[in-house]
């Protein structure tokens, strides 16, 4: 795997963009990024806004995205995510931060005819989305896997080597980034927790207590989940990767 540090440097400098211009942006290629922001600003938990990126992909698997208003789908999404994952969101409020995103500056919406035209839009596209993933709102989260090995590795480590180095916090980030991709379908929930953890420690130059020790340098996190091999650990840490390389500028 190539130029694994420099995933730091494109992550950071991604984060330190403008907030871009949806309206001046044509087609889907930054749709993931309403959804982050949008959720951030209805103040969702990260595994929310990240169930909803993981609807849209679904949606778009089974969808022609020339026919569906990419925000009003991405809105919907963030509904849908509410529910799946016990947070609801009331729709007005989701209703007038979508429109604050895409129109900088702007107040709430009056109880008027834009108002309502795209709360029924919506909810309509909530329905469609809905029906598309045949009202399955089972999303395998890959943020609870994560946690779970996060805890379980930090007792490996002495203390200060853990707290000197932020593992949680950049594998946290990584596993975030990845569901811009659609690449994050293809993939179990715990075999991505395992790469967004293996990168992390790779980019962070750390090393997991004795594995040195070992045959094979991958098999600490055999404890964790028996079925992944080496080569599918570094082919999901490459597409994780390319979120950084593949994402477009803001206008």
């Amino acid at each position: 795997m190539k130029d694994v540090i420099d995933v730091m440097a494109l992550q950071s400098s991604r984060r330190e963009r403008r907030l871009p211009d949806y309206r001046s942006i044509s087609g889907h290629s930054m749709a993931t990024n309403f959804i982050f922001e949008c959720g951030i600003k209805l103040g969702l938990q990260p595994a929310t806004v990240a169930t909803a990126a993981i609807f849209y992909h679904k949606f778009f698997n089974e969808a022609d995205k020339n026919d569906y208003d990419c925000y009003v789908i991405c809105t919907a999404c963030l509904c849908a995510a509410g529910k799946s994952r016990d947070e609801p969101i009331r729709l007005r409020d989701a209703v007038n931060v979508a429109h604050n995103s895409i129109n900088r500056g702007a107040g709430p919406l009056e109880l008027g005819e834009e108002y309502w035209s795209m709360r029924g839009a919506v909810a309509q596209a909530e329905l469609l989305v809905l029906r598309l993933l045949g009202f399955n709102l089972d999303a395998p989260s890959p943020h609870r896997y994560l946690l779970h090995y996060l805890r379980s590795l930090q007792e490996w480590f002495p203390a200060s080597q853990w707290r000197s180095a932020p593992i949680a916090r950049t594998a946290m980030a990584f596993l975030q980034d990845f569901h811009h991709s659609p690449a994050i379908l293809d993939y179990r929930a715990p075999h991505v927790a395992v790469a967004c953890l293996t990168l992390a420690l790779h980019v962070l130059g750390v090393s997991v207590p004795l594995a040195s020790t070992l045959d094979d340098d991958a098999a600490w996190y055999s404890v964790f989940t028996k079925d992944l091999q080496k080569e599918k650990n570094w082919e999901i840490m490459e597409k994780i990767m390319q979120v950084y390389s593949r994402e477009p500028e803001p206008i």
